[in-house]
C-alpha cells in the first residue's frame, strides 16, 4: 500500500441504548486492510467532551500515516479505568476523507475490559466463513451463560432463567403497568370506582365510559347478534371459527329447532353452501378456577352467514354433554336469557383467548425461541440479524408482564373466572396442540379449518389481511435466506443454524423450547424448511401478536361484551331472566375498574411499525436492498387495507402495517 504524510478517517461510534452502556474507559482502535496490514492504535477521545454516553453518536477524526483503501476490520478495546468502564456499542462507521469510501462495522456487543474484539466489515457472515472463530464461539458461549432455559411454571414454554441485563427496559416509558395504572386512574375520576359495589343498571355501567378513556366498541354493540358475529372473525380470538361440515352429534338441537335461522334453507343445503360454522372449545373442559363458587363454560356454538354474508349466532351450548339443564340456547329464547346465553359462551372464548391465543402462543412461545436465538446464533450470523428486530423487549415485557399480572393475586386472579391456576393448566394443554406447521403457519391453519378459500366466509377480515401481510414476509424471509444459503450445503455446513434447530425442537423435559412441527423437526434441509420457520416467527411476533392484544380495550373493558369472569350458575333452561340478573352476573365496580386500566394500558402501541426496525441490524447492501423490498410491499399493503377499510363496518385497523409492531413490546 502507498504510504503518504498524513490521511485522515472520520469515525462514528453508536453507544447502545441500554442500562450502563456508556462507559469513562479508554478507548482504543486498530484498523485491518488485507495482506495482514493494519494501522498503529489510535485512542478515541474528544476533549472537554463526555464521549460514549448511552444512545449517543459520537465523532472523531483520526490521522494516519497509512493510507487505506479497503477497511476489512477493526480492532476495539477499553481498558476498564473510570467509574463506568463497561461499554455496549452499537456500530462504528469509518470513512476515508480522501475518497469518501464508508466502512460499517456492526459491533451489537459489550466490550468487554481489554478484551480486543475483531469486527468486520459488515459483520455478517455464515460460522464457517468467520475468521475470527475463536471470538465468536466465546461470546457465544457467555451468551449460553446469561440466556439459560428453564420451565418456570410445570408444563408452561420454556423460559429464561433470569432476565439478562441487556434485555431490561432502559427507560420506564408505558411498560411501568403498575405507575400508569395509577396514574390513569387518578387523572380520570374514576377512582370512585375503587370504593363503589355492584352496578345499578346497565345505563350507570355504561355512562362510566364518556370521560374516561374512550368509548369501547362493544358499549353500544355488545347486545347485538351481528357484532358476536364479529367478534369470532374480525377481533382479538379469531382463529377459532371452522366450517362445520357435519351437525356436531354432542349439540342436544333438531334441524327444525335451527331452521328458522337459516332463510328457508336446510341443513344439508347450508353445509352444502359453506354457510355453517363452528367453535368448539371442549379444550377448556375441566380447567380449573380460582373460587368454588365461580363456573366455567365449555362452550360449542354454531354460526350461520345470511343472505347480508353477515355471520350470526344460531345455537350455543354451554357445555360439551348433552344435557336435561344443558340446553341449546337460541336467537328466539327470551332476550335476556339468549343475552345471558351469549356472554356465557363469551366467558369460555375470553378464557381461551387470554390464556392460549394470547399469552401462550404469542409471548411465551415466542420468549423460547428468543432465547433460543441468543444461545445458539453469533450475533454476526446473518439469521441473527434478521430475527433481532423482532425480539425487540419480548423478554422484558414478559418479566414484568408475568409479575404484575399473572402472579398470585395478581390481575388474572383478581379479573378472571379461571385464575392463574386454570390459566397454566390450559397452557399446558395448549402447547401440547400447538404446531408451527400449522397453528403457526397461517395458509395452513386457515386450510386445516376449511378457511382458506377466501370466498368462504367473506367478512373475515383477519384472514383478509392477515394472508397479506403472512406472504410479504415470507417473500422477506425467502429472498433473504436465499441471499445466504445459495446451496443446500451451506444449511448442512451451518452448525449454529443446525444447533439453532436442535435447542428449538428438543424436547423441554431435557433442556430444549419443545416446540411442535418444526419443519424436517429442526434438521433443516431445504431453503423452504427456514423459510417457513422463520416466517412463522417473524409473522407470530408481529402480526400474530397486534391481532389478538391491541383490541383488548374494545373487547375487554365493558364487561357485558366480552367477560372473563361472571358471577352465579350459567342458564340451565330458557326460563325468562332480566337485566337484573345480568347485572348480579357482572363483575363489581373496582374490578371493572381494574380491567378498564389495565387493557387500556396494553391495548396501547408504542413501538415501531413492522419493518421500520428500532435497531437497524442489517447492513449488508444486498441484505438491505432486500429489507427496503419488504418495506414497499407493505407500503402498498397498508394502503389495500386502509381502501378495504373505507367499505368495513366497522373498519379491521388491526392488521394495516403502519399498527402493526415489529415485536411483542407490550
Amino acid at each position: 500500500m502507498e504510504l503518504s504524510k498524513s490521511y485522515n478517517y472520520k469515525i462514528q461510534v453508536k453507544t447502545g441504548d441500554k442500562k450502563g452502556a456508556g462507559t469513562d474507559a479508554n478507548v482504543r482502535i486498530i484498523f485491518h486492510g488485507k495482506d495482514g496490514y493494519k494501522s498503529e492504535p489510535k485512542t478515541l477521545d474528544e476533549f472537554f467532551r463526555n464521549d460514549f454516553e448511552a444512545g449517543n453518536i459520537d465523532s472523531f477524526i483520526v490521522s494516519l500515516e497509512q493510507n487505506f483503501d479497503k477497511i476489512d476490520a477493526i480492532e476495539l478495546w477499553q481498558d476498564g479505568t473510570g467509574l463506568f468502564a463497561a461499554w455496549y456499542v452499537d456500530w462504528i462507521e469509518v470513512t476515508i476523507e480522501e475518497t469518501g469510501d464508508i466502512f460499517i462495522f456492526p459491533v451489537f456487543r459489550w466490550i468487554k475490559e481489554n478484551y480486543h474484539y475483531r469486527i468486520r466489515h459488515l459483520d455478517t457472515c455464515l460460522p464457517k466463513n468467520d475468521p475470527y472463530h475463536k471470538q465468536r464461539e466465546m461470546e457465544l458461549e457467555e451468551k449460553r451463560e446469561m440466556y439459560k432455559l428453564v420451565v418456570k411454571v410445570q408444563g408452561a414454554p420454556i423460559q429464561v432463567k433470569e432476565i439478562p441485563s441487556d434485555e431490561q427496559f432502559s427507560f420506564e416509558y408505558k411498560w411501568n403497568i403498575a405507575k400508569r395504572k395509577m396514574q390513569m386512574i387518578a387523572t380520570s375520576k374514576l377512582h370512585m370506582l375503587l370504593n363503589g359495589a355492584n352496578w345499578e343498571s346497565l345505563f350507570d355501567l355504561t355512562n362510566v365510559y364518556s370521560d374516561a378513556f374512550g368509548i369501547p366498541e362493544g358499549v353500544n354493540k355488545w347486545s347485538n347478534d351481528i357484532y358476536f358475529g364479529s367478534q369470532r372473525i374480525s377481533s382479538m380470538n379469531h382463529s377459532l371459527i371452522k366450517l362445520c361440515t357435519a351437525m356436531p352429534q354432542k349439540m342436544n338441537i333438531t334441524e327444525d329447532e335451527l331452521k328458522p335461522f337459516l332463510e328457508g334453507w336446510s341443513i344439508p343445503q347450508v353445509i352444502q353452501a359453506n354457510r355453517l360454522f363452528i367453535i368448539d372449545l371442549e379444550v377448556i373442559k375441566d380447567i380449573p378456577v380460582r373460587s368454588p363458587e365461580l363456573i366455567l363454560t365449555c362452550p360449542i356454538a354454531l354460526f350461520f352467514l345470511n343472505g347480508k354474508k353477515q355471520l350470526v349466532p344460531i345455537a350455543i351450548q354451554l357445555f360439551q354433554e348433552k344435557r336435561e339443564d344443558n340446553p341449546v340456547f337460541i336467537p328466539t329464547d327470551p332476550p335476556h336469557t339468549w343475552l345471558m346465553a351469549k356472554m356465557w359462551y363469551n366467558l369460555g372464548d375470553a378464557s381461551y383467548h387470554q390464556s392460549l391465543t394470547h399469552l401462550a402462543f404469542t409471548h411465551l412461545l415466542m420468549e423460547g425461541v428468543c432465547v433460543v436465538s441468543h444461545r445458539q446464533l453469533s450475533q454476526s450470523h446473518p439469521i441473527f440479524k434478521l430475527l433481532a428486530p423482532h425480539f425487540l423487549y419480548l423478554i422484558a415485557i414478559n418479566s414484568r408482564g408475568l409479575d404484575l399480572l399473572v402472579a398470585p393475586n395478581g390481575w388474572v386472579d383478581k379479573t378472571m373466572t379461571i385464575g392463574i391456576t386454570g390459566m397454566f393448566s390450559l397452557i399446558a394443554r395448549g402447547i401440547k396442540i400447538w404446531k408451527m406447521d400449522t397453528h403457526g403457519t397461517l395458509p395452513e391453519d386457515l386450510k386445516r379449518r376449511g378457511l382458506l378459500n377466501t370466498n368462504i366466509l367473506p367478512g373475515y377480515h383477519f384472514r383478509d389481511d392477515a394472508l397479506l401481510l403472512y406472504q410479504a414476509i415470507k417473500n422477506y424471509v425467502s429472498k433473504y435466506v436465499k441471499l445466504y444459503y445459495d446451496k443446500p450445503e451451506k444449511i448442512f455446513d451451518d452448525w449454529e443454524i443446525m444447533s439453532w434447530g436442535n435447542e428449538l425442537t428438543k424436547a423441554r423435559e431435557k433442556g430444549g423450547c419443545g416446540i411442535l412441527g418444526v419443519p424436517n423437526n429442526g434438521k433443516f434441509e431445504t431453503v423452504e424448511d427456514l423459510t417457513i420457520t422463520l416466517t412463522s416467527i417473524i409473522y407470530t411476533c408481529s402480526v400474530g401478536h397486534a391481532s389478538t392484544n391491541f383490541p383488548q380495550y374494545d373487547e375487554y373493558a365493558f364487561p357485558p361484551n366480552y367477560p372473563a369472569c361472571l358471577k352465579g350458575t350459567p342458564p340451565k333452561d330458557k326460563s325468562p331472566l332480566t337485566e337484573h340478573d345480568i347485572l348480579i352476573a357482572l363483575p363489581d365496580k373496582p374490578t371493572t375498574l381494574d380491567i378498564m386500566t389495565v387493557t387500556k394500558i396494553l391495548s396501547d402501541r408504542g413501538t415501531n411499525s413492522i419493518g421500520d426496525f428500532e435497531v437497524q441490524y442489517i447492513f449488508d447492501p444486498p441484505a438491505k436492498k432486500i429489507v427496503n423490498e419488504f418495506r414497499e410491499e407493505l407500503k402498498d399493503i397498508s394502503k389495500t387495507i386502509k381502501e378495504r377499510n373505507k367499505k368495513r363496518e366497522p373498519p379491521y385497523i388491526w392488521l394495516d402495517p403502519d399498527f402493526v409492531p415489529n415485536s411483542i413490546s407490550i
